[in-house]
């Protein structure tokens, strides 16, 4: 993803989250307070100048009683499409045995995999016919004579 792309995820994602904190009637003190996320913190992911981990978004869904599977949609961390994809990165995030750095690292592969298989596929040719040795004669020879 690029830098821009990426960016402009952040910062939509943050303009989401106060739009909800808004509509939830919380401040960013509150909501702090209901999350166990600092007030700074959570000011810089409204702001977009950071990007919030999968269990800090998972937090910030319960405290704001919206789904969390949409602010991972959101943040850029889950497909918007294709709920087979989904639920295979929703299990990865709702993983309580791996950290985040592992999470982030298998949503990185299984995303690169889909990508690799959605690319047009080159044909695979067959093998080509083996070669007919011949002899002087004119001949073909046995099998024992070929490998001989």
């Amino acid at each position: 993803m690029s830098k821009s792309k990426v960016g402009k995820t952040v910062e939509s994602l943050g303009d989401y989250l106060r739009e909800q904190r808004v509509s939830a009637q919380l401040s960013l003190r509150q909501l702090a307070e209901q999350t166990g996320v600092s007030n700074p913190y959570l000011s810089q992911i409204e702001r977009g100048l950071r990007r919030p981990s999968a269990e800090v978004l998972q937090q910030l869904a319960k405290a704001l009683r919206i789904s969390a599977e949409q602010l991972y949609v959101q943040a850029g961390i889950v497909s918007p499409d294709a709920s087979t994809a989904r639920s295979v990165e929703l299990a990865i995030l709702g993983d309580p045995e791996l950290d985040e750095r592992h999470k982030q690292s298998l949503l990185d592969v299984y995303q690169a995999f889909r990508s690799a298989s959605a690319a047009p596929t080159v044909p695979v040719l067959e093998d080509p016919p083996a070669a007919v040795v011949t002899t002087d004669q004119g001949h073909q020879p046995t099998e024992g004579e070929a490998h001989g």
